[in-house]
Formats: C-alpha cells, structure tokens, sequence
C-alpha cells in the first residue's frame, strides 16, 4: 500500500484549500441569504462557489499537454453565462412587482468569488465577499414595501373576478 503522501501532491492539497476557500466564502454569503429567508440561500450559495472554483481549476490544469492548446477563459465565460441562467430561476415577477433581483446578484456574485478562489486570488475573493456580504447585510432598500411576497397594486379585473367588491 503506497503512503498517502505519494498519491496527494503539493498542489492537490493547494487545489483543494482553494475549493474549501471557494465553499466557506460562498457559504459566508449564502448566510446572509437563508437568514432573511431566501429561496436561494446558504446550500445554494456554496455550491455554486464550489462549482466556479472546481470548473476554474479544471480549466486551468485538467487539460495540460505538451500539443494541448486551452485557453481557461473560454470555461470561465461559460461559468458566467450558466449562472446567469441560475439566477434567472430567483427571480419572480408579477404585474406588480419583481422579487429576487438581489438573491440573483448574490448568486452570480459568488460564481466570480469562486472563480476568484479556484485561481488563486484569495485577497481578492475574500475583499469580494466582504463587500458582498455588507452589501447585504447594511444596505437595505431605502423604501418601505408592502407585504413581502404580496404585490403592492392589485389589478382591478383581479379584485372584479374575485367577487370581493362591486363597482359603484
């Protein structure tokens, strides 16, 4: 049986601290998210940071070759995009109002503290998550809003059908 020493090298360890930075700093923002009881919230959050990271690193050493030619940002933009599409799914809209713009932004924001992490540039994930995460916790809107979750105008074919109130 081979030690463990010989089947982990030096930059696998580093790899994977990179993807548990990704994860905890993910997770850091996600709290804030599950706190005030978002759809998409501290799972969410971390796997998503994970997945950036582990795509990044995959695309920075997976594919080495001596007649291999990558280019790692091409993963990258497609890390973006899909993402985009993931925070599509939070966001909600009715005639009245639109719901999750934030938990979308948070979202894509943690794919690029992800990808900051897979690449190495810790200082700057961690800066990126300070800022995300005072973001969100301080920075609350600046109007109040009718009932969470309810729109604030009812459309009054709505009200009609409903047969609550007559017209006068």
């Amino acid at each position: 049986m081979q030690p463990l020493t010989s089947l982990v090298s030096v930059q696998d360890i580093e790899l994977m601290l990179r993807i548990t930075l990704a994860f905890l700093l993910g997770g850091v923002i996600g709290y804030e998210r599950e706190r005030v009881q978002r759809p998409a919230g501290l799972r969410t959050h971390m796997l998503v940071a994970t997945g950036s990271a582990a795509f990044t690193i995959a695309s920075a050493y997976a594919f080495a070759g001596p007649s291999v030619m990558r280019d790692p940002t091409r993963i990258a933009a497609q890390i973006v995009t899909g993402v985009g599409f993931l925070g599509a799914g939070t966001i909600f809209r009715t005639p009245s109002t639109v719901r999750g713009l934030t938990t979308a932004a948070s979202i894509w924001l943690v794919a690029a503290i992800g990808m900051l992490a897979g690449a190495g540039l810790y200082l700057l994930a961690l800066f990126s998550t300070v800022l995300g995460f005072g973001v969100l916790y301080w920075l609350r809107p600046l109007r109040p809003r009718e009932h969470i979750g309810e729109p604030s105008i009812v459309a009054e074919d709505d009200v009609l059908r409903s047969g609550e109130h007559e017209r006068p």
